[in-house]
């Protein structure tokens, strides 16, 4: 059975999947548009901007690649590519070299081994060099629009502050997720979740007096007791 949880004022519950239903449908409300913020013409660009958006803003990575894709247009280039060269246009993205080696390689390997199509399925795109669950949730679910979870920081901490789950563990966030989300939802979900924590759950202070989810936020009731 479900776990409940406090909601709202005493006497009132709701187990978990029905407070992600209410957080799915303020957060549509909030952000009709719910959008990848990185900018990408085909599945292989989309999965090469997701792989230079570790640990780096997606922001600076749609600086970055008009650039790299003006260079290598097709898989062909990628995956005949200098490494040394990639280097010189995603140095900013941070951890470049093994970023470049990454896109290199996983661009022969597409090309080799799937006949030039990013595979859709999570099994098979972690197979891929630098592709882990959180980049191939993003190409299963914006690419195939299959039901995905992509667990990024602001997921972690957003879904935690709710009381959607108890855990840092993206695996397990994931797991968890996925049995209370709406598979129809779940992947929209995970980007109004990044366009609510950059505009209203920052991790330093969260901006809980403009929160739309306040009223089903357990670290919202727990700041509510503490100054009580």
């Amino acid at each position: 059975m479900m776990k409940t949880e406090y909601f709202k004022k005493p006497g009132v519950f709701m187990t978990k999947k029905e407070k992600a239903n209410l957080v799915i449908q303020l957060l549509e409300e909030r952000y009709p548009d719910a959008l990848c913020s990185l900018v990408a013409a085909t599945p292989l660009q989309l999965l090469i901007a997701t792989r230079l958006s570790a640990q780096c803003t997606d922001a600076r990575v749609n600086i970055v690649t008009p650039d790299l894709f003006a260079r290598f247009p097709t898989i062909d280039d990628f995956a005949d590519g200098n490494i040394e060269e990639v280097e010189t246009y995603v140095k900013s993205c941070g951890f470049y070299k093994t970023k470049a080696a990454d896109i290199v390689n996983m661009s022969k390997m597409i090309r080799d081994e799937y006949n030039g199509v990013v595979p859709d399925t999570i099994e098979e795109l972690t197979k891929l060099p630098g592709v882990g669950r959180k980049t191939a949730n993003l190409i299963v679910g914006d690419v195939y629009g299959k039901p995905a979870i992509v667990v990024d920081t602001h997921l972690i901490r957003i879904s935690n502050r709710l009381g959607l789950v108890d855990s840092v563990d993206p695996f397990k966030i994931e797991m968890s997720l996925k049995k209370i989300l709406s598979p129809l939802k779940s992947n929209d979900f995970c980007h109004r979740i990044v366009l609510f924590g950059r505009d209203v759950c920052v991790a330093r202070k969260p901006r809980c007096e403009n929160c739309p989810l306040s009223s089903v936020c357990k670290f919202y009731k727990k700041l509510e007791m503490r100054s009580h």
